[in-house]
């Protein structure tokens, strides 16, 4: 295949092998049921609830996208966002003063989580899934201390104004993750984002091409906890008070979104779009189940099936695309 025919078909190519494009048009076909299901599926006050939401999942789904893409694993995730939620419960500080602070404390724990989990993978050599399960586990237990059955509060200003919109109309915690989009965005076009990737695809050849991989490694633990600490904020906000059980229910479904969203396990490819559009896409699914009848035990039953499904469309999509492309 000749040089300009290549270029000619390298854009249909990556469109169709890209997991984003599969999970937005599952998004937007789940989007077309639930409004034929629900009067007012398509009012600001529905969309408003169905985005704060999903803010909370699709926020924790973005920060385990960093380690993951590093071929790695981060259960801690569950750990941090009931730790700083009964930590946020039990200490309300009011006003917007005191939402900068709660907010501040939020993303310190997660980062300082996050620091020690890079410490001992990066530079200790040992397994993420080891010290990231025993990290959970350790900061469960400290959540059960802080607060050992649900209760406690946030702050009314903290949970008014991040579970609203503005103009009565744009979401605020929808604002939120526009703002970790966007980030990622700078993030992925700095020379550690380079090597974010380069990293998970060969660990090996990374190093022999000079980058610094125990260094790219704990900077990728560091990020994830700290949006795993705004997720819990978040969370917090939406729930108005604390549970030192409230990561438990999320966990499954983080790493459920990021697959959905097409980041490979084996690292070195997606991003944290297709996994915060993976997460919007498991709670709209609940939303359509809940409208259709469909009795609650049998949700998490439906997710793993749309899952699955997803996650072969885009694999035979890939080889279909590959082929058809490759020998045009």
């Amino acid at each position: 295949m000749s040089t300009t025919t290549s270029a000619r078909f390298a854009f249909p190519r990556a469109l169709m092998t890209n997991g984003v494009t599969t999970v937005v048009i599952l998004y937007l076909i789940l989007y077309a049921a639930y409004s034929r299901m629900e009067a007012g599926a398509l009012s600001v006050s529905a969309f408003s609830d169905l985005v704060n939401n999903t803010i909370p999942l699709a926020i924790a789904a973005a920060g385990a996208t960093f380690v993951i893409l590093l071929g790695g694993f981060d259960l801690s995730v569950a750990g941090v966002l009931s730790l700083v939620n009964v930590v946020l419960a039990t200490h309300p500080l009011g006003g917007a003063g005191g939402a900068v602070v709660s907010l501040l404390i939020a993303v310190g724990i997660g980062a300082s989580v996050g620091l020690c989990n890079g410490i001992l993978v990066a530079y200790g050599g040992l397994q993420s899934i080891a010290v990231t399960l025993a990290v959970m586990i350790l900061t469960r237990g400290l959540a059960l201390v802080v607060l050992d059955a649900p209760g406690g509060g946030v702050s009314d200003w903290i949970s008014d104004t991040f579970t609203n919109t503005l103009w009565g109309v744009v979401p605020v915690s929808g604002l939120v993750a526009v703002a970790v989009a966007l980030l990622w965005c700078v993030f992925r076009r700095t020379n550690t984002g380079v090597a974010l990737y380069a990293v998970g695809k060969d660990q090996t050849a990374a190093a022999l091409s000079g980058i610094n991989v125990k260094r790219t490694k704990c900077i990728a633990f560091v990020l994830a906890g700290a949006l795993y600490g705004l997720a819990a904020f978040m969370l917090s906000a939406q729930t108005a008070s604390g549970d030192p059980n409230a990561g438990s229910t999320l966990m499954l479904l983080v790493f459920a979104s990021v697959a959905l969203g097409g980041t490979a396990f084996s690292g070195g490819q997606g991003g944290l779009y297709g996994s915060m559009i993976g997460a919007a896409t498991l709670m709209l699914l609940q939303k359509v189940l809940f409208s259709s009848g469909v009795q609650s035990f049998y949700i998490g039953l439906f997710q793993g099936f749309v899952m699955i499904a997803a996650v072969i469309f885009v694999n035979l999509i890939t080889y279909v695309a590959r082929r058809s492309y490759g020998h045009a």
